[in-house]
């Protein structure tokens, strides 16, 4: 197709196709960052002029201009019980995206892509979660049917074979985050408590740097309250306090007043939010160099890369050298929704032009 009008200067809108996970609402009334990203993600394509058809569970809450609607209410109970919700949605979607209703498809659910081999028409799928392992390997038994994007170079970098397009990088709405240059002295940690999160290692690294520690995050499952119960809760006290699951709110006030997030992750994760979230917070971070740290903070001007225990010591004492205006800045040049959005653009115009 030819993405030019007769005004070469001018680019034709496209006619997208977005498919969401059929679990939450889009956008998710509470947890789902999947969720949060696609819904995001329509709604800036719609402000770049595009035409979008999302696909989704429960009352329509984006821009889309035609929203189809596969669950009246969204089947999270069913979430890890049964997969006939994804297959639902992948069959809804399927009818509801006709070739020549739309210029490409991009798909954010786990069964849609396998039907993406009937489609004349592209279907771009980004990477929310690992890619090793048995991810991996379906993703390449996906072979050419599906154009892949990812949400970090240090994501593609562990499987370079896979059938990439592109990197996005997750964003936040920057503005929704208050930016406050007078911090306190606690440190903040936020995340799902497992080892993998590491706070068991923001507690030893608050206690030996003399700082506070605030824990927030989910703690729903059995493996976490397992872990919880045996690596934090005997911590906890004046120094080391758990103030739950935070909403978006109380997480927005955690953040912007902490001196900085510790986020001692100790796997390579793809992409971690509250990571942008601190930035647009003017808060630095401190971690260790694992996933897509090292691309996300800039050591030394928005935060500290640390390769062990006792750098990550270190750092938390040096935050108060970062400047929280230029972790704002950063946030606003490399991981606002605007900037997923044309991103996204990009790899749509560009996989059309490969393929015209």
């Amino acid at each position: 197709m030819s993405l030019e009008t007769e005004d070469a200067l001018t680019p034709v809108p496209l006619r997208i196709g977005v498919v969401a996970p059929p679990w939450y609402r889009i956008p998710p009334s509470a947890y789902g960052g999947t969720e949060a990203v696609v819904a995001a993600l329509v709604d800036q394509l719609v402000a770049r002029g595009h035409h979008v058809t999302l696909v989704a569970s429960g009352p329509p809450g984006t821009a889309a201009q035609r929203y189809v609607r596969v669950f009246d209410e969204p089947p999270s109970d069913l979430l890890g019980i049964s997969i006939a919700p994804e297959l639902i949605q992948a069959l809804e979607s399927r009818r509801a995206l006709p070739d020549e209703d739309v210029d490409l498809v991009h798909d954010h659910s786990a069964a849609g892509p396998l039907l993406a081999g009937a489609s004349a028409r592209p279907t771009v799928v980004t990477v929310h979660g690992t890619v090793d392992g048995i991810n991996g390997d379906l993703l390449r038994r996906l072979d050419g049917s599906v154009h892949l994007v990812a949400i970090s170079d240090a994501q593609r970098r562990l499987a370079p074979d896979l059938n990439w397009v592109g990197t996005v990088h997750n964003a936040v709405d920057v503005a929704s985050f208050p930016l406050r240059r007078d911090k306190s002295d606690d440190v903040v940690w936020l995340g799902r408590f497992s080892p993998d999160k590491g706070a068991h290692v923001a507690i030893e690294v608050a206690a030996r740097a003399g700082r506070r520690l605030i824990l927030a995050g989910k703690l729903n499952d059995a493996a976490e309250r397992s872990y919880f119960s045996e690596e934090i809760r005997p911590s906890l006290g004046p120094r080391v306090r758990y103030v739950g699951e935070v909403d978006a709110a109380q997480k927005r006030d955690l953040l912007a007043g902490a001196s900085c997030l510790l986020f001692p992750i100790q796997w390579d994760e793809p992409f971690g939010m509250v990571m942008a979230e601190a930035l647009a917070c003017g808060t630095p971070i401190v971690s260790t160099p694992r996933g897509s740290v090292p691309e996300v903070v800039r050591h030394g001007e928005t935060g500290f890369v640390c390769g062990s225990v006792d750098e990550l010591v270190a750092a938390v004492m040096a935050v108060d050298s970062i400047d929280p205006d230029a972790c704002r800045a950063d946030a606003e040049a490399r991981f606002d929704l605007p900037v997923m959005g044309a991103g996204y653009e990009q790899v749509y115009r560009q996989l059309l032009d490969s393929l015209a």
